[in-house]
Parts: structure tokens; sequence; C-alpha cells
């Protein structure tokens, strides 16, 4: 009987010292983790943002030819048309709704038709692509024009002076 007392007065839970430093543990663990992950988050947000680009330098080569009224006066005109209406040149249904919408993966993009000779029909066009929030959504800025060279800047939103995204 001794015994067994002595067996159960052994078992007891794990210290506070124990358990702070399991908690010590996981912190510094967390605190490696937590930034590569944010950083993963900031490459695969500004890879989608080229992609997203490609996508509208293309959709707006296809508005072009379709309508033959230059390129798309904004945005919103490559996007879906609502439910139950035909495509056309107010809602060609070149992208998608969320790129058409001007914000999509952390990036807002800022689309300006340029219509230099005054017909209605913009015969330039511009797209930047900014992070919401830098450092967070991410790092790069992000510019393509009717060229349909794709630029990038660390220092504020890109020009058709920064350099071209580099081959992948």
């Amino acid at each position: 009987m001794k015994h067994q007392a002595a067996l159960l007065s052994s078992r007891r839970g794990f210290s506070l010292i124990e358990i702070l430093v399991v908690i010590a543990i996981i912190l510094v663990i967390a605190a490696l983790a937590v930034p590569s992950f944010l950083r993963s988050k900031m490459r695969a947000n500004e890879a989608a943002v080229v992609g997203a680009l490609r996508s509208i330098t293309t959709a707006n080569e296809t508005y072009q030819s379709n309508y033959s009224q230059g390129y798309a006066p904004n945005l919103a005109s490559l996007a879906p048309p609502p439910v139950g209406t035909p495509t056309g040149p107010a809602a060609a249904g070149l992208v998608d709704p969320t790129l058409g919408g001007g914000t999509r993966n952390g990036y807002k993009f800022i689309y300006t038709a340029i219509d230099s000779d005054g017909n209605g029909q913009p015969e330039e066009y511009m797209v930047n692509a900014n992070p919401v929030q830098v450092g967070s959504t991410g790092e790069k800025y992000f510019y393509v024009d009717n060229t349909n060279v794709i630029r990038e800047s660390l220092t504020g939103p890109a020009d058709k002076n920064s350099p071209p995204v580099p081959k992948q």
C-alpha cells in the first residue's frame, strides 16, 4: 500500500517552468515561420499580378480587334456583363469580374485609356498595379501599356521608364 501511495504522489502535472519553456519554444518557431510565410504570400501575389497584367494586355488586343473602337475605355469594359446580358463594348467578358473590378491578389489596378486625337477611340492605355498594403500584400509596383512590356519598381508606382520584369 505504501508503495502505491508513493507512486501516486510521484505522478503530477507539468511544472510552470516546463510549460513556460514549451511556450517559449513555440513562440520562437512561430517567429521564424511567419515572416517566411508572409514573404511567400507576397511573391505569390506578385506573380499573380504579372499574370493579370498579361491577361489585360491580351484582352485589350482582342477588344481592339473585335470592336474596332480602339482599346477599352476602362477596366470594367473588359469584364463580363451582368448575368443575362450579351457581351459588347461596355462589357466584353475578356477578363474575370474580380480583375475587372480593379482589385485582385492584394493589388489595386489603375487603368487609364489615352485618346490623344479625341475621336473617342483610345489609341493607347496604361495600367498600374500597386500593392494595397506595401510589405503585406506585395512589395513591387507594376506597370504595363500598349507596348505589352510589363515593368516593375520597388520605390513607388512603376511607369514606362521602370525596368522590365525579368523573364521567368
